[in-house]
């Protein structure tokens, strides 16, 4: 069931059926109930959630007591939702005006509660699509709450979920490019390099991941232009592999159909540079993806082979499924020198090493910067996108070099399979910019639901990185 706010001037019959009740503190009062009744139940502190029935209205409460953080009101929202959902109650109605907590935190309830409606239904035959939970405000002279900021943030990790969520089938390299450019019309300049320019480029590394498919390999840059032109942009950049056989170095089959999601990064990329342009932020950012499709074939990539990125450094390639880090080597480079920003985030669905360390409760932080680590795990925290920031040390990068090249895809003494990964990323950052990695591997899916998610593709990394943007640069 899908989340429908509608802003009213009068509320539908249906609606008024079912009241919704924010309970801001411990002293609160209600004309029909008494206040012991509700705050010192056990349901309500448990689950945060209980309903009472009294002259044919349905009033459901809901737990704010003690919620500090802008996530707890999110969560109090995804809560809501399923309440509404598991009990089918399809229409309720908020007088804000009879609310004591403020406008922001409504909307945070509201944004949570919008998250969690989320599903992927697209390719399903039959689909609730008539139905939804609709939920009626009015009250406040502001019925704009969600025509904000927050409006735009919710559209950005909608697309990040869709792009995520598409079968490698439909999402292949061509197919995302084409996509990407409908982002002209929010007002963002996408430029598609394909084969024939990325080849002139000297883009050795990314096109040698994709040369094994029928399907074309891309870097794709979208540039959002909010500030001064003076003003250099922050640069975000994503790892686009549309499908992930591991090529020559196939990979098992067991859970092979979830190497669609290997392009998460990019689609992370995708979703905040929309979510900048929807909510016209005060700034200058460049997105830059790199698409591919790692796949095996007669013209596939071997191990052994030696390729030159676009850095002008060879790779000895080792295992075709460290592929993605081949990818960003030139996506990173031509960044750097392109756009010449004030710092590089790069996201990347790139070991499962990261799993094996932080499980799915933080992403991995690397980064050259003390500062932008410091400012991405406060933001994290906020959001309660979490990151844990992991080391780089020079005896970790002596293991990814080569005897028959500048450095080779991965370490063969094995173990810190994850810093080896950023080490080799870190290799392409030429010009001591800022930067920092975010191996996002145990965070852009899930197989269950989480606080804002039904499970499937999360969207981690859009409201991260929109929070980053938001304290520390606008």
């Amino acid at each position: 069931m899908k989340l429908k706010l509608n802003f009213v001037s009068k509320t539908p019959k249906l609606a008024l059926k079912n009241e919704l009740i924010f309970v801001h503190n411990k002293n609160f009062k209600h004309k029909k109930f008494d206040q012991k009744e509700i705050i010192d139940n056990e349901l309500f502190k448990e689950q945060k959630i209980i309903q009472r029935n009294q002259d044919k209205v349905n009033y459901i409460f809901i737990n704010c007591i003690e919620q500090k953080k802008s996530s707890d009101f999110e969560n109090i929202g995804s809560k809501l939702f399923d309440f509404l959902s598991n009990n089918k109650i399809e229409n309720s109605f908020l007088h804000l005006s009879t609310l004591k907590i403020t406008n922001i935190q409504i909307e945070r309830i509201l944004h949570g509660a919008t998250l969690k409606s989320y599903s992927f239904e697209i390719y399903k035959t039959k689909k609730n699509i008539k139905k939804h939970i609709n939920i009626n405000i009015s009250g406040r002279s502001n019925n704009s709450l969600l025509k904000t900021k927050l409006d735009a943030l919710a559209a950005g990790v909608f697309l990040t979920r869709d792009l995520v969520s598409e079968p490698g089938n439909i999402l292949h390299p061509d197919e995302y490019a084409k996509r990407i450019t409908k982002l002209r019309k929010t007002g963002i300049k996408v430029t598609v390099y394909d084969k024939k320019k990325l080849k002139k480029m000297g883009c050795g590394a990314l096109l040698g991941v994709g040369q094994g498919s029928i399907r074309g390999s891309y870097l794709v840059t979208m540039e959002w232009n909010g500030a001064s032109s003076k003003s250099k942009p922050l640069a975000f950049v994503g790892k686009g592999v549309c499908f992930d056989t591991g090529g020559i170095s196939l990979k098992p089959a067991k859970f092979m159909e979830d190497m669609t999601y290997d392009m998460a990064g990019s689609a992370v990329v995708v979703g905040l540079m929309k979510n900048f342009a929807l909510r016209k932020a005060k700034i200058n950012a460049v997105g830059v993806v790199g698409l591919v499709e790692n796949m095996p074939g007669g013209n596939a990539q071997r191990p052994g082979d030696i390729v030159k990125s676009y850095s002008g450094k060879t790779i000895e390639v080792l295992n075709t499924d460290a592929e993605g880090r081949l990818v960003l080597a030139d996506a990173l480079t031509f960044t750097e020198e392109k756009f010449k920003p004030n710092l590089i985030i790069d996201l990347a669905t790139l070991t499962g090493a990261i799993i094996v360390s932080l499980g799915s409760e933080y992403a991995g932080l690397f980064s050259n910067n003390d500062r932008l680590s410091k400012q991405l795990c406060e933001a994290g925290e906020k959001v309660d996108e979490k990151v844990w920031r992991m080391p780089l040390h020079n005896n970790y990068d002596k293991l990814i070099n080569s005897k028959n090249a500048d450095m080779q895809n991965i370490n063969y003494v094995g173990g810190a399979g994850s810093t080896t990964a950023a080490q080799f990323l870190q290799r392409f950052i030429i010009n001591k910019t800022p930067w920092a990695h975010l191996d996002i591997a145990g965070m852009s899916f899930s197989k269950y639901a989480g606080a804002l998610n039904s499970g499937g593709a999360t969207g981690y990394g859009v409201r991260l990185l929109n929070k980053f943007v938001e304290e520390n640069y606008e």
